[in-house]
């Protein structure tokens, strides 16, 4: 991706085409422990593993504007992360997204997957 000068922005990464994601609701990202979701008309990006259990949150499912962890009742607000009042978890960590000419970017953390 290039920036306003045309220079390589190696902070953003591509994951797919947004048809796919419509398509798929919940895409994981390729070398990152990260998952891309189709959100009402919103694309978010977060971090794979919930932050209550460490379960795959690629397994759970999108409701409401909402990302439900497969493990146990708690779920996530896709706006800020935030999870059902009264489970004892910090916030899904969100990250930013961009569309670009039908293609979804992420800037992801430099740190990849060992997975």
């Amino acid at each position: 991706m290039d920036d306003a000068d045309g220079h390589a922005d190696t902070g953003w990464i591509p994951v797919c085409d947004l048809s796919r994601l419509k398509a798929e609701t919940i895409v994981r990202v390729a070398g990152f422990d990260l998952l891309v979701i189709w959100n009402e008309g919103d694309v978010v990006a977060c971090e794979r593993a919930c932050p209550h259990e460490q379960a795959d949150l690629g397994l759970g499912h999108v409701a409401e504007k909402r990302l439900f962890c497969p493990r146990h009742a708690a779920s996530f607000d896709l706006h800020d992360g935030a999870i059902t009042a009264g489970w004892p978890s910090p916030p899904l960590r969100l990250y930013p997204v961009q569309v670009r000419a039908e293609q979804v970017w992420i800037k992801a953390p430099k740190r990849r997957s060992v997975r």
